[in-house]
């Protein structure tokens, strides 16, 4: 079972990709992992990618499509199946990806995009604040402080203000949409419904996974 999990920041996206690893036995494959393993193991891709990261520099496309077919072409992926997280990133990442799963005899099952109402993702995203003395964190509407807090108390981080959440949502949706486009014509996007309890959520994925088994 070789799956793609797709949403946009706050979606609930890290937590059940979590489930489906646990649930389903898949190999987890994140950008972060990926980019970690392969410059801590030394592989020609990693000693690449970390020249340019020693250098501040972003990694190049080419780079990044080199360590996922790096990591896509070992054993226990084949044995196991995989469920990628944070790649592709653009539309250019994605048919690089398809030529990958071609050169490696291996097929996308299933895309899992977590749909959210952004408007809704900015209040989870844009609620967090912060205790100035004590360092805690509490969200506005989904963990406020005990009783009647003072919010002179609590200060917000720059990311987590509303306008610069709704910034990144926006260039979140600009890059997301072509890659839902690219795959859904190739029948194999499966839209989920984020606006639930996480359970529930999970639950919506679980039966899904089933059917594509």
């Amino acid at each position: 079972m070789n799956l793609l999990i797709m949403g946009l920041p706050g979606a609930g996206k890290g937590t059940q990709a979590a489930k489906i690893v646990e649930e389903f036995g898949v190999i987890h494959i994140s950008t972060g992992d990926m980019f970690r393993a392969a410059m801590a193991n030394q592989t020609e891709m990693g000693k690449l990618a970390k020249s340019y990261i020693d250098k501040g520099d972003l990694v190049p496309d080419e780079v990044t499509n080199g360590i996922v077919k790096e990591r896509l072409s070992q054993d226990d992926i084949k044995a196991k199946g995989f469920l990628l997280d944070g790649y592709p990133r653009t539309i250019d990442q994605a048919h690089a990806l398809d030529a990958t799963l071609e050169a490696l005899g291996l097929k996308l099952d299933g895309v899992i995009n977590i749909v959210v109402d952004p408007a809704s993702l900015v209040e989870r995203l844009s609620g967090r604040i912060i205790n100035k003395k004590t360092g805690e964190t509490f969200h506005k509407v989904f963990n406020p402080p005990a009783g009647d807090y003072d919010e002179n108390d609590y200060y917000q981080r720059e990311d987590d203000k509303p306008e610069t959440v709704k910034r990144r949502l926006d260039v979140n949706i600009a890059q997301g949409q072509p890659i839902i486009d690219h795959y859904r014509e190739a029948g194999i996007v499966i839209d989920i419904n984020g606006n639930q309890e996480i359970e529930t959520v999970f639950s919506d994925i679980e039966k899904v996974i089933e059917k594509l088994k």
